[in-house]
C-alpha cells in the first residue's frame, strides 16, 4: 500500500506537467519567403508568406506571424495554385488497353491520385462515366475531398450521333445517341437526375469516318440541358460546326478548332456568347509525335504516368511506322499548327481559355504528364507563361464552377498549392519540378 502511495506521489507531478504543456500539434502552417503566383495572371510576389489555417489561406503577405504555426522554409521555390483540369477521361485505360471493363473503383481512385502526384487536385470527365460512379457515391465522395486523389467532376454519359459509325470515345458503352429532337429532351431528363456538372456532345465525323450529329438535336440538347441549368460542352473540328453551336447556345468548345484558322468574326462570337475555349494542344500533338522519338519520352517525369507496357508500345518500331504511315497524319500534324494559331488569336480576342488534355481517353494521352505538357504548348502558341498558368488554375476552376473556392491564392480559398523547385514564369517546363502538393491545406505529396 506504501508502495503505491509513493508510486502516485511521484506520477501525479509528471502527469499534471503533460496535462499542462503546450500542445505541440497545429492546424496551421506558414510557407515562408517563397515566390508566389497566385493564378490570376499577375505578376509573381517575390519573398512572400502564406498562412494556411485548417483547409484555407488565411493570410499572404511578407513576415507573416508565424506564432503556433508549423514553419516550412521555401526560400528558392515557387508556390502556385494546384492545377485544374477541364477536360479528362478517367477509369477506362488499364494498362495498353481502354475498355469497358476497366472501368472500376480500384482503376478510378487510381488514377486520381496519379493526377494529384502531378498537382491536379480537380478533374472534369468528359462523357465517358458510368451510371455506376454516381450511384456508389464515389462522384460525390471524391468531389468533396473524403476521398484521395484528384476531386472528380463528371459530365456524366455523352450525346453522340444516332448511328454513329466508327464512333466510340474512351470505350464508353452508356452514350445517349438521340435520333430526333425529342429523344433528346427524355435523354437529357434522364441525365440530369444524376446531377452532372456538365453535358457532353460530340459534334464531329471524326475526318469523313462518322456520322455527324445533326443541328436539330444539338440544338434540342443545348435548350432543354439549360432548362436544367446545365451547361453544355462540344467535342468539335471545323469552324463552321462552333459558329453554328455558338449561335445555338453553347457553353464550352472542349477542343481546338483545327481545319482553318478562324476568323475575326468568329473570335467575336466566341467572347460575345461568353463560350470558354479547351485547346487539348496535347491530344493533337500525341496523334503524331511518337512517329518520332520526342525529347521527353525519357524522362522519368514522362515515364512514370505511364501504364505498364505503354513506354515499350510507343518507342516500337512497329508503332512509330504505324503512325507515319497513317492516312491521318499528315491532316494531325496540319490540324496541330492550326490549333496553335487559334488559341492564340482567340486568346488575344478575349475569349476565356481552360486547361483540359483530353488525358485518359487512351493510353497514349498520359494522365499527370498532360497537364503539364499543355501548359508548354500554350506557351508554344505564343501566351505568356503566366497566361498559361491562368488558364490552368482561375479559368478552369470557373469552368469547374469552383472558382469562388479553388484556382487562386488568396485568402478565403482552399489551400490547393503546388511547391515547386524552379519559377515557371521564367520556364514553363519549371511546373514539372514538383517539390511538394498540398490538398486543402495538408501535404499529400512530399
Amino acid at each position: 500500500m506504501k508502495t503505491r502511495l509513493l508510486y502516485s506521489l511521484v506520477l501525479l507531478p509528471f502527469l499534471h506537467a503533460c496535462s499542462s504543456a503546450p500542445q505541440q500539434l497545429t492546424n496551421k502552417t506558414l510557407l515562408r519567403n517563397a515566390t508566389v503566383i497566385d493564378g490570376t495572371g499577375k505578376a509573381p510576389m517575390t519573398q512572400t508568406d502564406i498562412l494556411i489555417s485548417g483547409d484555407q489561406i488565411e493570410a499572404i503577405g511578407q513576415h507573416l506571424d508565424s506564432t503556433g504555426a508549423n514553419v516550412v522554409d521555401l526560400n528558392g521555390k515557387t508556390v502556385m495554385p494546384a492545377l485544374i483540369s477541364a477536360h479528362v477521361h478517367i477509369g477506362n485505360l488499364k494498362d495498353t488497353t481502354t475498355t469497358t471493363g476497366n472501368y472500376t473503383r480500384e482503376n478510378i481512385l487510381s488514377q486520381l491520385k496519379k493526377y494529384e502526384d502531378y498537382g491536379v487536385l480537380h478533374v472534369l470527365v468528359m462523357g465517358t462515366d458510368r451510371p455506376w460512379l454516381f450511384k456508389s457515391g464515389l462522384k460525390d465522395s471524391s468531389a468533396t475531398g473524403l476521398l484521395p486523389g484528384a476531386r472528380i467532376h463528371s459530365a456524366g454519359f455523352g450525346f453522340g450521333a444516332s448511328g454513329g459509325g466508327s464512333f466510340n470515345p474512351a470505350g464508353a458503352s452508356d452514350l445517349f445517341h438521340p435520333a430526333d429532337a425529342a429523344e433528346a429532351k427524355t435523354n437529357i431528363d434522364t441525365l440530369a437526375q444524376y446531377k452532372p456538372d456538365m453535358v457532353k456532345i460530340w459534334v464531329d465525323d471524326f475526318g469523313g469516318g462518322s456520322k455527324k450529329m445533326e443541328p436539330a438535336v444539338y440544338q434540342a440538347i443545348i435548350k432543354n440541358a439549360h432548362q436544367h441549368n446545365l451547361r453544355v460542352a462540344a467535342h468539335l473540328y471545323y469552324a463552321a460546326d462552333a459558329s453554328a453551336l455558338a449561335n445555338d447556345g453553347l457553353d464550352v468548345i472542349a477542343h481546338s478548332i483545327r481545319d482553318t484558322v478562324i476568323t475575326d468574326e468568329l473570335v467575336q462570337l466566341l467572347k460575345q456568347k461568353g463560350v470558354c475555349y479547351i485547346p487539348t494542344l496535347s491530344l493533337d500533338e500525341f496523334s503524331f509525335i511518337y512517329a518520332r522519338k520526342p525529347e521527353w519520352v525519357d524522362d522519368a517525369f514522362f515515364k512514370a504516368a505511364l501504364e505498364p507496357g505503354v513506354y515499350e508500345m510507343i518507342t516500337s518500331e512497329k508503332y512509330q511506322n504505324d503512325i507515319k504511315n497513317s492516312p491521318s497524319y499528315n491532316r494531325n500534324m496540319k490540324g496541330f499548327e492550326i490549333a496553335l494559331q487559334n488559341l492564340k488569336k482567340l486568346y488575344d480576342g478575349g475569349v476565356i481559355i481552360a486547361l483540359g488534355t483530353d488525358s485518359g481517353a487512351t493510353p497514349v494521352r498520359v494522365q499527370g504528364f498532360s497537364e503539364h505538357l499543355e501548359l508548354e504548348l500554350m506557351v508554344k502558341a505564343g501566351l505568356l507563361p503566366i497566361d498559361a498558368i491562368k488558364a490552368a488554375t482561375q479559368n478552369a476552376a470557373k469552368v469547374l464552377k469552383l472558382d469562388e473556392q479553388f484556382g487562386t491564392i488568396e485568402k478565403g480559398k482552399v489551400a490547393d498549392l503546388l511547391i515547386l523547385d524552379g519559377n515557371p514564369v521564367e520556364d514553363i517546363k519549371n511546373t514539372r519540378k514538383i517539390n511538394a502538393v498540398y490538398k486543402a491545406g495538408k501535404i499529400v505529396k512530399p
